[in-house]
Parts: structure tokens; sequence; C-alpha cells
């Protein structure tokens, strides 16, 4: 991120938004701090504060004042200079004022003034509250990218219609794979109680995007270029499609029905993207790579719903049963979200001309798309752990090879027992070597007794 104040921007050639100085110090520990402020900590109290932790208001309390000291730093910096006008300081006031309301409803439903009129206000405070604090990650995820957009000079002039087209595209697919993630581990038990499967809420939102795209990808009344048809068109097959992914959404009796709408339009979207004609190499490398990506997501999504799931909602009854398939597209969610983001014309000239290859520049965006990916994860083990009561653990005797393989442990207890049987016949009869192996097994065997539940 870069700062927030009006630095003497004597430095900074005419038509430059930056100056050529390095970022110092400084302004990198603001940067990591106000990352994991706003990156970290409060998405973790956020969730804390779903599942009314005890951890919620230290956590939160922390985060504040490293939020505190990070904006501090921010004016303080030397080195690279900026702008007076750019978009990462203005949008800090908002979203300072956001926070600072957030900690004042917080300290007064903290201190459970709850007579009088105070008992219809607290609903109110409450309800705000609750708003601000999920909006505040929302918020907090593109200042970040304001940030980042700043301290590089990027998406200026005809560069902004570019980088917003990639930026709320990226982030869609991210937001997308997230919410995934969260339908598949802790969310099966509220979608079948909205009566509708989850492509009808997927199909609704592919065909209001294209509706927009259709009608905003083009400038009327200007030139058509070659881009602006591609774009254009791909808007009018998403809410063709989509209209159709709705249909589909409900069988001839009117229950939920699964179907491959979503999924074929991600699929067919990357192929669209991939296609895309690019002026430098490097550009046309990562582009296909996003289309390869885009793609799988689409294929995969689509065996998920067919072959692994068979039309069914979700593997067991009471939604907590998952594949290990069912993670594939989620993930490549994640990547195509940060591949596209990372695509902009300006990005793909500094990286032409760092001495990066493409290879190493998407590996690295792969690498994020993980971290992104483990941490959304954690916070939903987070929330799944205080939300919900333990279930009563099953005997390890009769579950222990998984669901997928209907708990048939008792193949393998008597293949341990026949093992333990021969291991015991004629031990002083065999090569040392074979005597050591057998100690070995022993070990293992004995391993997997001890985790047996008595």
């Amino acid at each position: 991120m870069a700062s927030g104040h009006d630095h003497d921007s004597s430095h900074i050639e005419d038509g430059q938004t930056i100056s050529v100085d390095p970022i110092d110090t400084t302004l990198w520990i603001h940067i990591f701090i106000q990352m994991a402020a706003w990156g970290i900590i409060f998405p973790l109290g956020m969730v804390l504060g779903i599942v009314k932790s005890r951890w919620h208001v230290p956590v939160q309390v922390a985060g504040t004042a490293l939020a505190i000291v990070g904006y501090a730093l921010g004016h303080m910096h030397g080195g690279r200079e900026f702008r007076h006008n750019n978009v990462h300081s203005k949008f800090a006031t908002p979203i300072s004022f956001m926070l600072f309301a957030q900690v004042i409803l917080g300290i007064y439903l903290k201190l459970h003034i709850e007579r009088g009129i105070h008992g219809k206000i607290r609903r109110v405070v409450k309800l705000g509250h609750r708003i601000l604090g999920k909006a505040l990650p929302v918020f907090a995820w593109s200042q970040m990218l304001f940030g980042g957009i700043t301290a590089l000079g990027f998406c200026q002039g005809e560069h902004v219609g570019q980088c917003l087209a990639h930026f709320i595209m990226g982030s869609a697919f991210i937001a997308y794979g997230i919410l995934l993630t969260i339908l598949l581990l802790v969310g099966q038990l509220w979608l079948r109680r909205t009566g509708r499967s989850q492509e009808f809420f997927d199909s609704a939102v592919i065909t209001a995007w294209g509706i927009v795209n259709t009608f905003t990808e083009h400038r009327w009344g200007s030139a058509w270029v070659e881009n602006d048809w591609q774009h254009t068109t791909m808007g009018v097959v998403w809410w063709c499609a989509g209209l159709v992914g709705i249909w589909l959404s409900r069988d001839r009796d009117g229950r939920p029905q699964r179907n491959f709408i979503p999924g074929f339009i991600i699929l067919i979207t990357g192929w669209a993207f991939g296609g895309h004609p690019q002026h430098m190499q490097v550009s046309a490398e990562v582009h296909k790579m996003y289309g390869y990506t885009l793609m799988g997501v689409g294929l995969t999504r689509i065996i998920e719903v067919a072959f692994v799931l068979r039309d069914r909602p979700s593997l067991s009854e009471d939604g907590r049963e998952t594949s290990s398939f069912q993670y594939i597209p989620i993930y490549l969610l994640f990547a195509a979200g940060f591949m596209f983001m990372s695509a902009t014309e300006e990005q793909m000239e500094l990286i032409a001309n760092s001495g990066m290859d493409h290879v190493a520049y998407i590996l690295i965006l792969f690498s994020l798309a993980a971290l992104l990916f483990l941490f959304t994860l954690m916070l939903i083990h987070v929330y799944d752990s205080n939300a919900n009561p333990k279930l009563a653990q099953k005997d390890l005797d009769t579950d222990r090879l998984g669901p997928r393989l209907n708990g048939n442990a008792q193949v393998r207890d008597a293949q341990e027992f026949e093992l333990e049987g021969l291991m015991s016949d004629d031990e002083e009869g065999v090569p040392m070597k074979h005597a050591q192996d057998n100690d070995s097994l022993n070990s293992t065997l004995g391993g997997n007794s001890d985790g047996r539940a008595r």
C-alpha cells in the first residue's frame, strides 16, 4: 500500500503519479502491518464475533491497535512520492470511519445497557455492528488492491477501464471460490432449507452479470473493435445460458435439481479469454494459462455435479462429508482470480522488463492462491469448530478407512491379525535383514493398534 497524505511532489515527473524513488523501510513496515491487521486479524475477529467467542474483543482490539500504528507509519515515510489525490489515500478516509464506527458500536454493546429505550437502540446497534463487521474485509480487500495500484503508479488514464475489468472480474472469481468453500463445508444444510439447488443461485448471478456485460463492455455509438465483440458476446452467452440454468434448477415436480450450466459457462469463458489477442509474449502465455485454469474449473465442476455427487446436493445427509475432488474447482477458481487480476497491460510490461519469465510469474500467482485458499479453510474451521457442537466420536474400529470405503475396517483388522501371526512363527530362523524388516512392521502395526479406540 502507498501513503495516504500529500507529499512534496517535486520529484514526480510530468504525466506520472509516482516518483522513481524506491519504497523505503518505513513504507514496507506500513504495508505489512496493514496487511496483517486488515487482511488477517480483522477477518479472524469477524468469524470469532459470529460464533460469539470470548476472543472476539481481544482480537479486534489488537487489530485496531495495529491499524492505527500502520496508518501513522503511512504518513511518516520517505522515499517514493505519490500524488495526493491517489485512490488509496481517498479510500483511506471512508474505511477509517467504518473502523471507528465499528469500535464505537462494539464498545456500546460491550456495556450491556438494555434498560428503557436502550433496549430498542441495542437491536439497531447490533445489526449495524454485524453489517459493518462483515463489510470491512471486503472494503479492506479493495483498499489493499488500491494500495498496490498506487505504489506502482498503475491504472491511470487509458488504463483505468482495463484495470477495472481485470480487478473486478478477478476478485469476483476469488469471491465465488470463497462462497463455494463455505457452502461445501458448512452451508449444505442452509442450502437445503432454501429449497433451491446451488445452480439456481449460480445461474441467477451469471444471468445478472451477463446482462451488465452486454451493455457495458462496448461504448455504444463508437466503432466496434475485436475485444468489444468478444466481451459483449460473452455477456450475451452468460445471460442466455444463465436463464437455462435457472430453468433447469428445478425438476418437473418442482424439486431442487442440479445442472451443468454454471460449469459450462465457466468453461466457455476460459476458452474465450485464453484466445484474446495480446501484444506481448508474456501476456499471451499468462492469458493462455488463465484460460486453461478457468476451463479446468468448469470441467471439474461438471464432473463433480454429474459423477461425484450424481446430482445429489451433497455426499451425506448431514452435509459434513466431502470428497477430495470437490476442492479442485475451488482452488482453481482462486488461481484463476489471481491470474486475471495480475494480467493487465502495465503488469505484463513490468514483468517483461524485469527478466522474470511467464512460468515463474504464474507459479507465484498459484502460490498466492494457495495461501488465500488455506486462510479461507482456516477461518471456516474456526467457525465450524465453535458454532457446531462436537459430534459423538465414531468407533474407530468400524470407520477407520473413511466413509468412501464404507467403513470396511474388518478387512484391515483381519490382515493385521494374519501378518502378526506370520511374523511370530520361526522368527529365529530368518536372516538378520528379514528380522529387521519384521521389527519395522511390528513397530508400524503396533502404532496402528495404539490408535484404536478401547
